[in-house]
């Protein structure tokens, strides 16, 4: 007896290691939250057509529930975008795994779903742009811990000094062609944050490689 079916947009975030003829992603809805995606690994004939998943895509799926019902088979995808540009440099790959391994591992309610999709969208199509990552990442950082209801302007911001505070808010507030920030600036304060979210929230930056 088939299982239920689901049909949704995601962004693959995650590759996990093959198990039985397929291969296993996790993926972001910004209807249904987290899923574990099934999908059988190309062998030829017919499910050659259907395009293998790579992380960072946005798909529409066609799904169907496991027994356990936390695993969702793959039985239709149509690329909606690809973010090709992402693997093209090392520090972008990075900041853009990095973010998505921490949407991956934290759990999102359903109420802000839609809102982290949208910063999905937004970082993810900056990352394939070019822009500049460390930035990119900052930017997209604040905004997940701000909309999962974190203070951070209201108790991380005042603890910088006055010129840190003066550079946050032109990163936070000016467009990415802008931003004129040196690396060294933009890591440091990248580290002040990524200190305050380990120490005050259960939001777990992923650690540096």
């Amino acid at each position: 007896m088939p299982g239920p079916s689901l049909q949704t947009t995601a962004f693959v975030l995650t590759r996990r290691p093959a198990k039985d003829g397929y291969l296993a992603h996790g993926a972001f809805s910004p209807e249904h939250g987290a899923l574990h995606l099934m999908q059988r690994a190309p062998r030829g004939g017919a499910a050659a057509t259907l395009p293998p998943l790579d992380l960072f895509d946005e798909a529409a799926l066609e799904l169907e529930g496991g027994r356990a019902g936390r695993t969702w088979f793959v039985r239709g995808a149509v690329i909606v975008r690809r973010h090709t540009g992402i693997g093209r440099g090392y520090e972008t790959l990075r900041r853009a795994s990095a973010l998505a391994t921490l949407v991956d591992r934290h759990p999102v309610a359903e109420e802000d779903r839609a809102a982290v999709g949208a910063l999905l969208a937004t970082a993810l199509a900056a990352f394939d742009a070019g822009a500049r990552p460390d930035i990119v990442y900052l930017k997209a950082l604040y905004r997940f811990a701000r909309d999962e209801g974190h203070p951070v302007r209201e108790q991380w911001f005042p603890t910088l000094p006055p010129a840190d505070r003066a550079t946050v808010v032109h990163l936070l507030n000016q467009p990415l062609a802008a931003q004129t920030a040196l690396p060294e600036e933009v890591d440091r304060l990248l580290g002040r944050l990524e200190h305050y979210l380990r120490g005050h929230t259960e939001i777990l930056p992923p650690a540096e490689p």
